[in-house]
């Protein structure tokens, strides 16, 4: 449960909103978080007015499905160096299929998809199997962490499939990371400062067409901007987002561990959570445009 000592406040700039604003904001997330059976890392960014609230921000956490924003940043740094093409012709086997329901799966043996195709699954659907093919493309998890370290993300790794990380995978899973760590990295996308200018906003559109948008995105009207991507395994729920709001992007990663609930429903704590801290921090930038789901929309998640 969240204690006093794991809130750290950022107040920078004339143009920030007062700081009793930002003491509610953080009043409000904290008693969010502390009914929460579990534990919970948020960080918050509002870009234009650098304001900041962060709880647990700079803890480890499990990526989940989060950690192929990593994947495919450094798959795009091969791609910007002309060592892959991205639409590159490439043979699926079922030898690749990851048990589950991926879309990629269901492919004929011997099937061709273009490297384009394959971070669509990847990033719009979070296909396990497209995603470590991807990891594969992008030179392993430990080419990807060295990429990690060299743009100064020191906390978020690779796990899975990747020499000497076996006692970190046991711990965290595919991939570990903090929230300030992740919620950065898409804003590195956002300035066009990760790999390139070009292979930014590619990443950018990618990450704006999700199809998985019945947490956090939920509780954002659906003419707004954003990108985003989520992660979720038993014990951990996860999502960040960047939104492109009316006054100034804000940036924002929900990171759950250990969670109590751990069933798949749409009410699973760790979900709501999510739909919870999307709202209050839209409530918070955009008080100007109230925003509530439909009557109905549970039907719709």
């Amino acid at each position: 449960m969240p204690t006093a000592r794991t809130f750290a406040l950022l107040l920078l700039g004339a143009s920030c909103q007062s700081a009793p604003d930002v003491a509610t904001l953080t009043d409000r997330l904290t008693a969010r978080c502390a009914s929460f059976d579990g534990q919970v890392g948020i960080y918050v960014r509002h870009l234009e007015h650098d304001q900041s609230v962060a709880i647990d921000a700079d803890e480890l956490f499990p990526t989940a499905s989060m950690i192929k924003v990593p994947i495919l940043g450094a798959l795009f740094d091969r791609i910007e160096r002309g060592e892959i093409g991205y639409g590159d012709k490439l043979t699926y086997t079922k030898d690749r299929l990851y048990a589950g329901e991926d879309l990629l799966g269901s492919f004929a043996d011997d099937q061709k998809i273009t490297l384009d195709k394959l971070v669509m699954l990847m990033i719009t659907m979070s296909d396990n199997t497209a995603s470590l093919w991807c990891q594969e493309l992008a030179g392993t998890g430990t080419a990807i962490n060295a990429w990690l370290r060299d743009n100064g993300f020191d906390k978020t790794r690779v796990n899975s499939r990747t020499e000497g990380r076996k006692a970190d995978r046991k711990r965290y899973g595919w991939g570990q990371t903090t929230p300030r760590e992740m919620a950065e990295l898409l804003v590195r996308v956002r300035d066009r400062g990760l790999v390139s200018a070009a292979a930014s906003e590619e990443m950018a559109r990618a990450m704006g067409r999700i199809y998985w948008d019945s947490e956090a995105l939920s509780s954002i009207p659906p003419d707004i901007a954003v990108m985003s991507k989520q992660g979720a395994v038993s014990a951990s729920r996860s999502e960040v987002v960047l939104v492109h709001a009316p006054h100034g992007d804000y940036v924002f990663c929900v990171i759950t561990n250990d969670q109590q609930d751990r069933s798949w429903g749409e009410d699973n704590a760790g979900f709501v959570l999510l739909r919870d801290v999307s709202r209050i921090l839209w409530e918070h930038f955009e008080p100007e445009r109230p925003y509530a789901a439909p009557t109905g929309a549970e039907a719709f998640r």
